[in-house]
């Protein structure tokens, strides 16, 4: 009784889609030119009508020779697509393409008593457009979700370019369009890029997708139309945030923020600190002490310690080595900070290091993945992101590599937590959030004031998989603590 029942629900999916199918007599081999109406529409489908909504749609699926309607003389506007008949219509089309005949391609695969989609989802697997994602789903209703993943891929790029790319990714980053829409939305990539082919819009001022709702015959219509015929695709009427204030002209001396007093004869690790905020501050890479008259080599060997210490805090600024000279009895010290094997590079390492994070701030926010109606916490996210996915670990690193400074993250893409953390931290910087770096005997990360919350953030420690890990993400002082004493 069961195998009945199948066969019976796969005649009746023939019969909805029709089988005479209008070819073109001669095709190219790979192309849109293909895509033509040999066909005029004069009211086949009885419950299509000019005026009717979906009309044009409808009317050109029939004069595109991809569908003749159902058995009892309509296209069902209103009635629900299957997944079944999404696969049929995205195997016409994608046949069309590639030889000029909508059923050439399902033809070869077509073997005796199969269910009505089954040649077709043969056809799409062996093109690469789909493998066995939806198995189980072929006679039920299909999600707009569901018909986004099967017409994402049905064509190439060339067919189907990206051409609101730009504007779809500012609006969508917004996060004032395509709401309903996230990364956890199942297949969140096919139903952006359905909105950047123009394929769709949305449902409403805002682009609604409504990911999750069964998709009609009639909406169908409407992408399938627009897959073949340039004409029929449409741009948002949107209008998203894009004004920002470029960080191009940002000097390491500006990034300085805290205590920058200096005291000659600094007699805590808290003046030591702020004398090198103010060396840093005037972007130099030297500070002299002064203590007025004899000091003993423990008193500037501490000193000396303690302004290591204190630039490390500032791992974005790249220096992470002092060399120091004294005299006992004039008490003048003089510390000189430069990076291990970067010798006299490092200038032109900082000079680039801060024009590529300038130009990375400046591209997320003109690409919108940034933009002003966002949380102090979901911008540092955003980069946390970025530094993910632009930077592996380099795992064969020394300790004179220059994996443990910006410039290598940035330049070649590649660091270890010290190059991380002040990649992060400078990017941080660019955009205002206050920050420094943290460190123990064997791992440094960075400590960040979040919409006025101190929180820790490990990005390298978030870079250990294919994806961003977020736990090491704002973690609390405690949770910190948790992964990694200091």
């Amino acid at each position: 009784m069961q195998a009945l029942k199948k066969r019976a629900a796969a005649l009746a999916l023939a019969a909805v889609l029709g089988a005479a199918l209008c070819v073109p007599g001669a095709a190219a081999e790979n192309s849109a030119e293909n895509f033509v109406r040999l066909k005029t529409y004069s009211g086949e489908f009885s419950d299509v009508a000019p005026g009717s909504v979906f009309y044009e749609n409808a009317a050109a699926l029939y004069e595109y020779g991809l569908s003749v309607g159902k058995g009892d003389g309509t296209f069902g506007l209103r009635e629900p697509m299957t997944v079944g008949q999404i696969v049929i219509f995205a195997a016409r089309i994608r046949s069309l393409y590639a030889a000029g005949d909508p059923e050439a391609g399902a033809a070869a695969f077509a073997v005796e008593g199969q269910a009505a989609y089954a040649p077709y989802l043969a056809y799409l697997q062996s093109e690469g457009v789909l493998s066995g994602e939806l198995d189980g789903l072929y006679f039920l209703p299909a999600t707009r979700a569901q018909t986004a993943h099967v017409l994402a891929g049905t064509l190439p790029e060339s067919a189907l370019p990206p051409v609101n790319d730009a504007l779809v990714t500012t609006a969508y980053a917004s996060r004032r369009y395509i709401t309903d829409v996230t990364e956890y939305t199942p297949y969140c990539t096919d139903i952006l890029a359905l909105y950047r082919a123009g394929i769709c819009v949305g449902s409403d001022g805002s682009g609604s997708f409504q990911p999750g709702a069964t998709i009609t015959r009639g909406a169908a219509a409407a992408m399938l139309t627009r897959m073949v015929d340039p004409a029929l695709r449409l741009t948002p009427d949107w209008v998203p945030e894009t004004t920002y204030a470029s960080a191009a002209d940002a000097t390491w001396g500006s990034l300085v923020t805290g205590d920058a007093t200096y005291t000659a004869a600094p007699a805590t690790r808290e003046e030591i600190a702020a004398d090198v905020a103010h060396m840093l501050a005037r972007e130099s890479n030297v500070l002299e002490l002064d203590y007025g008259g004899p000091i003993s080599a423990r008193t500037a060997d501490t000193a000396m310690n303690a302004a290591l210490d204190a630039v490390k805090t500032y791992c974005e600024q790249m220096y992470n080595y002092v060399s120091c000279t004294y005299s006992t009895q004039t008490g003048r010290v003089r510390m000189t900070f430069s990076t291990v094997s970067a010798g006299g590079a490092l200038p032109a390492y900082r000079e680039y290091t801060l024009a590529a994070a300038a130009a990375v701030h400046d591209r997320l926010w003109s690409e919108g993945q940034i933009t002003a109606s966002m949380t102090q916490t979901e911008k540092a996210r955003v980069y946390y992101r970025w530094i993910c996915e632009n930077c592996v670990y380099d795992s064969g690193a020394s300790s004179d590599s220059l994996s443990h400074i910006a410039y290598s993250l940035f330049h070649d893409g590649r660091a270890v937590c010290d190059g991380y953390s002040g990649a992060y931290n400078l990017l941080l910087k660019l955009e205002g959030i206050k920050c420094s770096a943290l460190s123990n005997p064997d791992h440094i990360w960075t400590v960040a004031t979040l919409d006025g919350v101190t929180c820790h953030i490990d990005v390298t420690w978030g870079d250990v998989g294919n994806t961003p890990d977020y736990r090491y993400f704002a973690m609390t002082p405690e949770q910190s603590w948790s992964y990694h004493t200091w």
